[in-house]
């Protein structure tokens, strides 16, 4: 898990496989052995469709008309506690673009509103191709591959036909400074 500097400049990481069966996440949306794959859930008085992936931690993914129109302040917190996530969960609203492009906002559990999740990037791709928003391919095939736009910047995914790991490729940028 090296790591690679790429040609123009920007860092490439192998993220692992993600996972996909409820009890891996883990949720109570469907039995354990199933994928949890636009299950609806009522947050905040409304139904939600909502795919889960686990790349090492869990998140709840839902796609949205639009992203900037989501109160994540508030809803944020509801999707992080609900029962139906035992360790609770990062949520992901998206907005698809384009087949290769989506704008995302995040509520990390824990953390709240972030710039960027790298994880959620990659758990968005996942559940862009697993509910058929995102199909575009590599020239090769090889691959599935979007750009996805945080407000910390954009970040290329590609979740790999071959060897079926995620790979985020972006640039490594200071975004502050302090002393402690």
């Amino acid at each position: 898990m090296t790591p690679q500097l790429t040609f123009d400049g920007q860092v490439k990481v192998d993220m692992g496989e993600p996972r996909l069966l409820a009890g891996e996440i883990p949720t109570t949306l469907c039995p354990p052995d199933q994928k949890v794959v636009e299950q609806p859930i009522e947050v905040a008085g409304k139904t939600w469709e909502v795919t889960c992936v686990s790349m090492g931690n869990p998140h709840c993914i839902t796609f949205v008309d639009d992203v900037a129109a989501i109160d994540l302040e508030k809803i944020g917190p509801q999707f992080e506690n609900h029962p139906a996530f035992p360790q609770r969960i990062n949520t992901e609203f998206i907005q698809v673009v384009s087949r290769d492009r989506m704008k995302m906002r995040v509520w990390e559990r824990g953390a709240g509103i972030t710039l960027a999740c790298g994880t959620g990037a990659c758990a968005v791709l996942v559940a862009a191709v697993l509910t058929g928003r995102c199909v575009s391919e590599a020239p090769s095939k090889k691959a599935r591959i979007a750009t996805v736009e945080l407000p910390g910047g954009p970040l290329e995914i590609e979740w790999s036909n071959i060897d079926q790991r995620v790979y985020m490729t972006g640039p490594a940028e200071r975004v502050f400074t302090g002393k402690f």
